[in-house]
């Protein structure tokens, strides 16, 4: 029925109520992605945010220039006054002489050592007495009470001192009465050392004295410095000294011409650049912290930019948060380091970035992932960090060389060899290239740049931590990379071993499944491996009731005492029962997924029909005979559905010629794409179009008719 009103036809109530509906869940799924789209946006700004906050304060300084080589730009002007900075040879000069006129260390003596020192001499001098007699024993004595008078002073200190050309220090002196103490000049001419006071006593043995008896008394165990030296006010005076000079000579005035191209940088020269850098670091010249902090936000946006183009045209990391978390994660982690590292250059002078292991990003990216996003991610990566990074062609012709290296040595990481040689590529050609870079600079061998190669060397030591990272992050972000699917794979793994002897033949069939889904993801550019174990554990399930699976019966069929619905449960039953063997060995998520996956909502089609035979005046729902999954996500899994289908309905074939294999796979395929089980696969017709053929031609070479063998004629036999 329907409503007519003023000419206009209006479907029935319960059609506008559908209508509606559709209209009310269409608008759901707008704001629902939009409201996704919004958190992206808001995130990458986050991101670039960050990165930004982490950059080194200031300017940057787009030259590179060695002492007593050509000036390979332009003319360089004085782009304002500045101060020259002194050398740290020219500080260290300024600052001994200053201490040597203004500086005077303090002391003060400690008069307890007298004491113990003569106290300890008489308690061992009654056996020395004895052995050698008392004269020796009381010249000894009063000469060590003489020297104690005289004063000794700490070998160390004493050549501190000498070395400052300083003759007097300053000697604490007790007040009188309620006065507090105070300090004096005191010459430092009568003053002993441990080593000098020895001297004086062996060498002063009077006549008809034996030195070698003299020195049997072990003098040196009774002398001990007397002058103590009080470090903390004498350190306050070095400082106040060294706050008082300055650390610059002269200045440069605007507009002044530095160096012109091709002149060689001379000592003055290269002081003048080092002051100029340092100003436009700081930030005094050049451009403005708040300008220079602009123009590094717009360049890390457009960078993240086209990274973010490439995951919304080209992958589908946008939807899935945990992936786009994992990859800005490891860029903001990189360009900290790589700021980190930088400002810390500037105060240890052999530190480089080059010991920072930037190719670790397209070791563990296309580990997890696969090798266009690992090198799209390793660019980002270096193209921000070349803002941060001193010298940035030569940094980034090192670093995507390295990268495009990395990625082709490292196209699968299914051993812990691969990465060994791949670290060794790594370490080899950067020794190269950068010795390509220094040769094509200058005129011969830089000894200067010994610590870049050490540096390299370090950065493939470091590369190696790589394989127990990449452990790490499958644990914290619930990833599966290479290495664990190989060893999943392993026919020796545990939970196989299991299935093949609970389960011979459903084993059997997931073997068969296995090979041909790794060759049909191989073919469509997949990832062969995955599909394999996800092939491999799909029907673990079966472990629980493996005598209700055909393929593990024996000439009896349990089924045969059930009504189609209790066999139903059973059977869709061992997608669930997988599911929880799976979480109990801590199978990997993707893993589960092909265990969900790879029946999708399909109705059992045997016990459904059986059951409307036997009920033919009954209203059947298709629903109570299907499984209760979910249809495959991924092209792997889409590939192991139809790959377990065909295998399992390729054993009932009556017989293998190639009309019925190519029958029967056409067949399976149609129905799974009028079910729509491929409706949330990313995967096209043509993929499915040659994984078509892949099967056929597997099943036919599986399948083939052998040779029959003749038989030798009785005339013939021997």
């Amino acid at each position: 029925m329907t409503e007519q009103k003023d000419n206009i036809i209006f479907p029935e109530s319960s059609g506008i109520k559908a209508y509606e509906e559709k209209l009310r869940i269409k608008e759901q799924e707008e704001k629902s992605k939009h409201k996704k789209w919004v958190q992206i946006y808001l995130l990458y700004i986050a991101v670039a945010a960050i990165i930004v906050y982490i950059f080194p304060s200031g300017s940057k300084f787009n030259y590179s220039y060695e002492m007593g080589k050509p000036w390979i730009y332009e003319a360089l002007t004085a782009p304002g006054n500045f101060p020259i900075l002194k050398s740290a040879d020219e500080m260290t000069k300024d600052y001994n002489m200053l201490l040597k006129q203004y500086y005077t260390p303090y002391f003060h003596i400690d008069e307890s050592v007298e004491k113990d020192m003569l106290k300890k001499f008489d308690k061992d001098a009654e056996k020395m007495t004895a052995n050698y007699g008392e004269e020796y024993t009381l010249y000894i004595r009063k000469q060590l009470k003489k020297i104690y008078n005289d004063g000794i002073i700490d070998n160390d200190n004493k050549d501190n001192i000498d070395k400052l050309g300083i003759s007097k220090i300053k000697l604490r002196q007790k007040g009188e009465k309620d006065e507090d103490d105070y300090y004096a000049d005191f010459d430092l001419k009568s003053q002993h050392t441990i080593k000098e006071a020895y001297e004086l006593i062996v060498n002063n043995t009077p006549q008809g004295y034996s030195k070698k008896t003299v020195t049997a008394y072990n003098i040196n165990n009774y002398l001990k410095p007397t002058l103590v030296f009080e470090e903390s006010i004498s350190q306050e005076q070095k400082d106040y000294i060294r706050s008082q000079m300055s650390d610059t000579k002269g200045m440069v005035q605007d507009g002044q011409k530095i160096v012109d191209r091709g002149d060689i940088v001379s000592a003055d020269t290269y002081m003048i650049l080092n002051s100029l850098k340092h100003e436009i670091e700081i930030g005094n010249m050049g451009s403005t912290s708040k300008t220079a902090l602009f123009g590094q936000a717009i360049c890390v946006l457009c960078i993240l930019t086209a990274l973010f183009l490439y995951f919304v045209l080209f992958r589908d990391f946008y939807i899935n948060r945990r992936r786009m978390l994992f990859v800005l994660g490891m860029i903001i982690g990189l360009c900290a380091l790589t700021a980190y590292v930088t400002q810390l250059s500037y105060e240890v002078r052999d530190l480089t970035v080059y010991i920072i292991p930037y190719a670790m990003v397209p070791i563990t990216i296309s580990t997890f992932f696969d090798t266009r996003t690992a090198l799209f991610t390793h660019l980002t990566t270096v193209l921000i960090c070349s803002l941060i990074a001193p010298h940035e062609f030569e940094f980034l012709l090192l670093q995507i060389l390295i990268g495009m290296i990395c990625i082709s040595t490292l196209k699968t990481f299914y051993q812990r060899s691969q990465l060994f040689k791949t670290v060794g590529i790594i370490a080899s050609i950067y020794i190269l290239t950068y010795s390509g870079l220094v040769l094509t600079h200058t005129t011969g061998w830089v000894q200067n740049d010994t610590m870049v190669y050490v540096s390299f060397v370090i950065n493939a030591i470091l590369l190696l931590f790589s394989y127990p990272l990449i452990f790490v992050f499958e644990k914290l972000f619930n990833f599966t990379s290479d290495i664990t699917l190989v060893e999943l794979t392993n026919s020796n793994n545990p939970l196989l071993r299991q299935f093949s002897e609970v389960a011979p033949g459903s084993f059997q069939h997931s073997l068969q499944v296995s090979n041909l889904a790794s060759d049909a993801a191989d073919h469509i550019n997949c990832n062969a491996l995955l599909a394999r174990a996800g092939a491999l554990y799909h029907d673990i399930g079966k472990m629980a009731n493996p005598i209700y699976f055909t393929e593990n019966q024996n000439g009896f069929n349990p089924h045969a005492k059930l009504s189609p619905m209790d066999s139903v449960r059973i059977i869709t039953n061992h997608v669930t029962d997988g599911l929880i063997i799976a979480r109990r060995n801590s199978l990997p998520k993707q893993l589960q997924d092909f265990i969900e996956s790879h029946h999708g909502k399909n109705p059992v089609r045997y016990f459904y029909n059986t059951y409307c035979n036997e009920h033919p005046d009954e209203e059947v729902n298709i629903a109570d005979f299907s499984y209760k999954g979910k249809l495959p996500s991924t092209k792997e899994e889409a590939i192991v559905m139809i790959c377990d289908s065909v295998e399992a309905a390729s054993r009932s074939l009556d017989s293998y010629t190639n009309e019925k294999i190519n029958d029967l796979v056409e067949r399976l395929v149609a129905a799974q794409l009028k079910d729509g089980a491929f409706a949330d696969a990313p995967i096209t017709l043509k993929e499915i179009e040659t994984i078509k053929t892949v099967l056929k031609e597997k099943l036919k070479n599986l399948y083939h008719t052998r040779i029959r063998y003749p038989e030798l004629n009785k005339e013939n036999k021997k």
